[in-house]
């Protein structure tokens, strides 16, 4: 017989087994940091204790509403105290939390309503009108609409619906949380915001949620009493599950309404905001900004970059200004970042300049909480790692989603091989590092020759012109597709056509070389992202 081969009463019991949940995190800190700042925007500025007090009542509120463990709460909020709220609330009274992107069109929020089945929706009064517009164009019941009054942000309560500091004034403070049974049991529902056909609907357990927020932790170096800004949508991802650590560690939920350069130098001065995360957008905004947006402050902020690779002439700009950048990369539906570009300082200390910002543009290695992540072939085998063979990156661990809403049939596709197909198509490097050459259907191929929209985009980035660049293929007669630039401006730069194609043919085989370039303000999804899609609909008709 083996060591420890008698297991006769070793079971998992009350004492000694507890379902892993994000909420556990917020009960905690209600109980060890009860008179430490939990949540600032503006005014507003509650203690841990009041931060858990007003969830509690949240949850009370919606219980007594006749929501039933298991069904379904969206939201249509902006990086509000509401919103992170919602991220204890709902799942405090078993229900799943259903963040809508505040960016959507009537008929497609009418969609998440109906497949999610919502049965009360918190909503700011800036976006009532697309709720009860979507609302009109269900099929099925209407969710209850609850009304969260901005009147600070210029937007007063209708009148039309219960508002939301008066459903929790009435609520109970003592309302005993319902705390997950199996850490299996669904969390979140986070539809991802599909560029053809219906957007899916992406399913959180707690247990993912949990070991996803308390792992990000350890890549993000973090001590005690962080002060986290709110940059990163809570409707993306849950925030990339950030609400959900900041009571792990004792820290600051900074909300920040309305991204702009001012108001996060405004936070970082004011607050102390030492993390935030965001896009690429978010750091050129940073970078390109006036004079006069800007605050002077003494302290490095960490600061975790994903939605796209990040430009090296972006990443090579900011971090002279006092911030840490640390690249990441995920998807909804491994619940946000799961890679980071973890820092080796013995072999990249002495980098720097454009040397040391193409290393951070890599996407990295995986985070502490997934177990597995590479780039294979069609036939799901690790490609040679020598950072030229493309693949898929593949995802595995305890941070992938349950499986997609109702769609069984596209999980299914999505799970086989036992991995997650992300869609990603990138090179690994020799030290396993991940790197991202495009979204599948992103790659331009001319010619037969594949081109990376990503690499083009990083040269053209160096423009001294250029603020954003994004690359699209563009139908070609002759060579079937080529590439397409599409070019926004700094303020007050000016440049050609033909000066931007000669400073890309510089750096670039001739293939790899834009054909047309075009100079507008490029489509961006409210999380910073530029929509290529709409882009190659463009590219279609020049």
């Amino acid at each position: 017989m083996g060591w420890m081969s008698d297991e006769t009463g070793l079971n998992k019991r009350a004492a000694n087994y507890v379902p892993l949940t994000p909420l556990s995190a917020l009960n905690r800190a209600a109980k060890i940091f009860p008179d430490k700042l939990a949540v600032a925007h503006g005014t507003h500025r509650k203690s841990y204790g009041e931060y858990h007090a007003r969830c509690t009542q949240l949850a009370s509120a919606l219980a007594s509403m006749g929501v039933k463990p298991g069904e379904v709460v969206a939201t249509i909020l902006p990086n509000i105290p509401a919103a992170a709220e919602a991220h204890f609330g709902v799942p405090a009274c078993g229900a799943v939390l259903n963040a809508i992107n505040t960016r959507l069109d009537v008929a497609t929020v009418a969609y998440i309503f109906d497949h999610g089945e919502a049965k009360v929706v918190l909503v700011d009064s800036e976006f009532l009108s697309l709720a009860e517009a979507a609302c009109a164009e269900m099929e099925g019941p209407e969710p209850q609409i609850i009304e969260v009054a901005a009147p600070d942000h210029g937007h007063p309560a209708s009148g039309r619906h219960p508002e939301y500091e008066a459903t929790l004034a009435s609520a109970d403070t003592a309302f005993d949380w319902i705390m997950p049974e199996d850490e299996w049991e669904s969390l979140a529902l986070n539809y991802t915001s599909g560029t053809t056909g219906k957007p899916k609907g992406v399913v959180y357990h707690h247990r993912g949620a949990y070991l996803n927020a308390m792992g990000q932790v350890l890549s993000w170096r973090m001590v005690l009493h962080p002060v986290y800004l709110t940059i990163v949508p809570l409707f993306h991802c849950n925030g990339w599950c950030h609400t959900w650590m900041m009571p792990m560690v004792g820290g600051t939920l900074v909300c920040c309404r309305d991204i702009t350069a001012q108001n996060i130098f405004d936070a970082i001065a004011d607050e102390g905001v030492t993390h935030f995360g965001g896009a690429p957008i978010v750091l050129n905004m940073l970078v390109n900004s006036p004079e006069e947006d800007r605050r002077v402050f003494d302290h490095t902020v960490e600061v975790f970059t994903a939605g796209a690779p990040p430009a090296p002439a972006t990443l090579a700009k900011i971090e002279p200004m006092g911030f840490h950048i640390t690249q990441v990369y995920g998807l909804t539906e491994v619940y946000g970042p799961a890679t980071e570009c973890l820092w080796d300082h013995d072999r990249w200390g002495d980098l720097e300049g454009h040397h040391r910002a193409e290393i951070k543009a890599r996407q990295g290695v995986e985070m502490p909480f997934i177990d597995d992540v590479a780039v294979m072939d069609a036939d799901m085998n690790q490609t040679t790692m020598d950072g030229e063979t493309i693949g898929e990156i593949m995802i595995k661990g305890n941070a992938v989603m349950k499986g997609y809403f109702k769609n069984p049939e596209a999980t299914e596709e999505a799970f086989a091989g036992g991995y997650f197909h992300s869609g990603d198509i990138a090179v690994q490097h020799g030290d396993s590092y991940v790197q991202i050459t495009d979204r599948a259907k992103d790659i331009i191929i001319s010619g037969g020759e594949n081109i990376s929209s990503v690499e083009v985009e990083g040269v053209l980035m160096h423009h001294p012109a250029v603020s954003l660049a994004a690359v699209v293929a563009k139908p070609d007669e002759k060579w079937g597709e080529v590439p397409c630039a599409f070019v926004e401006l700094l303020d007050g730069a000016e440049a050609t056509e033909a000066e931007v194609i000669a400073f890309a043919r510089s750096q670039l085989a001739g293939f790899k070389t834009p054909k047309k370039v075009v100079f507008q303000e490029l489509p961006k999804t409210s999380t910073g992202k530029i929509q290529k899609f709409e882009l190659r609909n463009l590219a279609r008709d020049i």
